[in-house]
């Protein structure tokens, strides 16, 4: 069985692997979300062991876009998180399971249809092929429709000139009222949403626009590293977290990895 644990702590990734790999599966890894497509469309795995807190596309958006690419892959959901709601919502949106961390390893088989070792082991071929960099790094994509979504006059300029710079079409909004008004009529790749707006803030606008705005990726954009506000993001929808002063070589790779997702959707 062709196995892809998908994992952004190198540890737990590092383990399974090990498990996996001594139980005979024919492991894939995967250190982020869009990883995890990639390896889905290229290998095909049968089965996903995914983490839900990854960056680069969180685990409930990894996993509605992989059972959309192909419902009869088993995913196995393991995560440190104890939210029950977030279990129920991984179960509604297809997994098989929801296992804990740590994870109880005869569970694990059980949970991938295996409870003892499958018949066959991996050829040395398969063994080379697999690993964290055998995706390929996602490529430069077309430009992007992108609204930006900021009260700060300043930064939402320095944006609008970044994105303009690089040929992406750029339209604003200055707090999150505005923004859904804008979705309304037009509807952008990419989203990049201030967190801290008076009144509807980005956390508060984040489930609307998702739901205005399905397809589009929401990158927040915040004054605070706040651990626990980027999970809160992750949670609600958002693709990815970035913090002010704006790291523009951080913010260019997740646009890129926004672009590719374009290219990787089911039916490009």
């Amino acid at each position: 069985m062709k196995v892809l644990v998908a994992d952004d702590d190198d540890d737990v990734r590092e383990i399974l692997v090990e498990f996996l790999t001594l139980h005979g599966f024919d492991v894939l890894e995967a250190s982020n979300g869009l990883e995890a497509l990639l390896q889905v469309k290229r290998q095909t795995p049968e089965a996903i062991l995914l983490d839900l807190r990854m960056p680069r596309l969180g685990g409930i958006d990894a996993l509605k876009r992989i059972h959309a690419f192909s419902a009869a892959i088993n995913v196995v959901v393991i995560t440190a998180d104890v939210d029950p709601e977030l279990h129920r919502l991984a179960l509604a949106q297809g997994a098989r399971a929801v296992l804990g961390k740590p994870v109880e390893f005869p569970v694990l088989l059980d949970a991938l249809g295996a409870p003892g070792a499958p018949a066959s082991a991996p050829s040395a071929a398969d063994v080379v092929d697999a690993g964290p960099g055998a995706a390929e790094a996602p490529p430069a994509g077309p430009a992007l429709q992108v609204l930006v979504v900021d009260d700060d006059d300043e930064v939402r300029d320095l944006l609008v000139e970044f994105l303009t710079s690089r040929g992406h079409r750029v339209a604003t909004a200055a707090d999150g009222a505005g923004a859904l008004r804008t979705l309304m009529d037009t509807v952008p790749d990419v989203v990049l949403l201030d967190i801290n707006m008076p009144g509807l803030t980005g956390t508060d606008a984040l489930p609307a626009i998702r739901a205005i705005a399905p397809r589009a990726t929401v990158i927040m954009v915040s004054g605070t590293g706040d651990t626990d506000l980027a999970k809160r993001a992750l949670s609600l929808g958002a693709f990815d977290f970035v913090v002010k002063p704006i790291d523009w070589e951080y913010l260019t790779r997740s646009l890129e990895t926004a672009s590719a997702m374009k290219v990787i959707e089911p039916g490009a």
